[in-house]
Order: C-alpha cells, then structure tokens, then sequence
C-alpha cells in the first residue's frame, strides 16, 4: 500500500471518528437539557460511525497481516488517536446520559416532594 492509499484510509478513519465523537458530544449537550430520547439518538448515530472508522482500521490492520508495506506517518498516529478518543467518549457519553437521566429525576422528586 503506497503513501497516497495509507493516507487516504487514515483520513477515512479521522472522519469517521470525528463524526462519532460529534455526536457522542451532542448526546451528553442533550441529556443535560433533558432530552434523553435524542441523546440515545446521538449515541446510535455515532455508533454507526465507529462502525465505518472500525472498519477503515480493519482494512490497515489486514493489509498489513497480509504483508503489505505499510507507510507510517504522523497522519496515522493522528487517526488512531482520533479513533481512541472517540472509544472513550462513547463509554462515557453513555454513562453521562445516565447520570443527567438521574440526577434529573432526582431533582424533580425534591420539587415535587
């Protein structure tokens, strides 16, 4: 795989984990306002671009087993990092949702109580 084809597939990776990440963001921003059924919207849709960016990573990981030269760059490392930070912020997008879902109802039953 030539410098150009590596390249391209890392920038792949790079959107598709940015895109994950937005809307992992855009999930825990939704919560916080109360709408919990859009915020799991969020969640799925950035669950469908860590797919595709798992899926750019594959097609390096398989090139390279199947003993393809594979030319690293600062690119790539850039591309793996935006592929590890949106793996973290999905765990955690999900648990924040759920501490707003909580802690949310918790104040409504100290109003109503």
């Amino acid at each position: 795989m030539n410098r150009e084809e590596t390249q391209g597939m890392a920038f792949q990776l790079i959107g598709y984990a940015g895109d994950a990440f937005s809307h992992f963001f855009q999930a825990v921003s939704e919560a916080k306002a109360g709408n919990y059924e859009k915020a799991q919207q969020c969640i799925a849709e950035g669950r469908k671009s860590m797919v595709e960016a798992h899926n750019a990573q594959n097609d390096l990981l398989a090139g390279e087993a199947g003993g393809e030269d594979m030319v690293y760059s600062i690119v790539m490392v850039h591309a793996q990092d935006h592929l590890t930070m949106a793996l973290l912020y999905e765990r955690l997008a999900q648990e924040f949702v759920d501490v707003y879902r909580e802690l949310n109802e918790l104040k409504r039953g100290c109003k109503g109580g």
